[in-house]
């Protein structure tokens, strides 16, 4: 596994495991090949900001459809 160096914290720290899934599967989709070493200084900065937007865009979409499930 890649080492964590960003000051966020998770707060179910259990997520990690999904959150890197959620990571290889967007990237998968949009084409983009992840370094196996964890490194990403050799990435393109759209590339990585690509990842990112599009996992948060599919976890506020998850969080949306729960909550339209409890009402």
């Amino acid at each position: 596994m890649s080492q964590n160096r960003s000051s966020n914290n998770l707060v179910v720290p259990q997520a990690t495991a999904a959150l890197d899934q959620l990571k290889y599967e967007v990237a998968q989709e949009l084409g983009i090949a992840i370094p196996q070493d964890g490194y990403y200084g050799n990435m393109v900065t759209r590339d990585t900001g690509s990842i990112g937007g599009n996992i948060t865009r599919r976890l506020v979409t998850i969080a949306e459809q729960q909550l339209a499930g409890r009402y």
